[in-house]
């Protein structure tokens, strides 16, 4: 009837994400199709470029690096792989290539890659995005790319293995989501209200590690990523071996870096 107002509850979307997520969660795509598209020629070219290696920014510090390598691969095999690595990889004389440390975030080695990491992309991305603002967002995402990428060199500075994908920098997203999404009295489904995302109260580091569901969420994602990270290959869940360690790297980041990026008018904390 007229005049009678409707009780039926507000449905909330299947799919809600700010703009820059969808964005970049389709660019990651569509450099992948792209990627996939191009003949193996040019796909050589793309990941020598603009994978991170580790052991070509080693060499290109300390250049006694790769002769200690050189004289070794006389009596080691494993040094003699390496060398190949190195060769294959044109890491002598072709300089650091300082920006593969954020644009192997945006290659990937298969369909089921890209996808997986524009999944966590979409899922941790849209609440840190409100907090954060599109450019802070992005900043971020780089940020936590960059540190993923420097752990996994730290860790090792001789591997001539291209390093790619946004795994990374998704954990970032997970570990700054960490700094708010668990603070006692938030709801945990999926679509809490935006209003509410942007005025929680952000942790406190003590806090992250005392908060019980927080704790859990950390006990979970440290395991999980050291057992299907570490031994990926021997589960059979990976052709490639996985970059677990990086993945450490931008999740620590994504935790500790949040203060600088977080814009809500909340109270903060250190």
């Amino acid at each position: 009837m007229d005049g009678v107002p409707s009780k039926t509850p507000r449905r909330e979307p299947i799919f809600d994400a700010p703009p820059v997520v969808v964005a970049l969660a389709v660019l990651l795509v569509v450099l992948y199709a792209l990627f996939d598209w191009a003949r193996p020629q040019v796909q050589d070219l793309i990941i020598r470029d603009f994978a991170f290696v580790p052991g070509r920014l080693t060499v290109s510090i300390w250049p006694a690096r790769a002769i200690d390598l050189f004289i070794r691969a006389n009596s080691d095999p494993a040094a003699l792989e390496q060398v190949r690595a190195m060769r294959d990889v044109h890491a002598l004389g072709h300089g650091p290539k300082l920006w593969t440390l954020l644009s192997y975030a945006f290659l990937h080695g298969a369909w089921s890659h890209v996808l997986l990491n524009t999944v966590w992309l979409l899922a941790f991305g849209p609440p840190v995005a409100r907090r954060f603002g599109a450019t802070g967002f992005l900043l971020f995402f780089g940020v936590t790319a960059i540190a993923a990428a420097l752990t996994h060199w730290a860790l090792a500075p001789m591997d001539f293995m291209p390093l790619i994908g946004a795994s990374g920098a998704d954990s970032g997203l997970m570990g700054a989501a960490t700094r708010f999404m668990f603070q006692p009295g938030v709801p945990l489904g999926p679509h809490p209200p935006r209003r509410e995302i942007e005025t929680i109260p952000a942790a406190s580091l003590r806090a992250v590690l005392t908060e019980p569901r927080a704790r859990v969420f950390l006990v979970v994602w440290f395991g999980t990523n050291f057992l299907f990270g570490a031994f990926a290959r021997q589960l059979g869940l990976s052709e490639m071996p996985v970059a677990w360690v990086a993945h450490l790297g931008g999740f620590v980041a994504g935790i500790l870096v949040f203060p600088l990026f977080d814009r809500s008018r909340a109270q903060r904390a250190v």
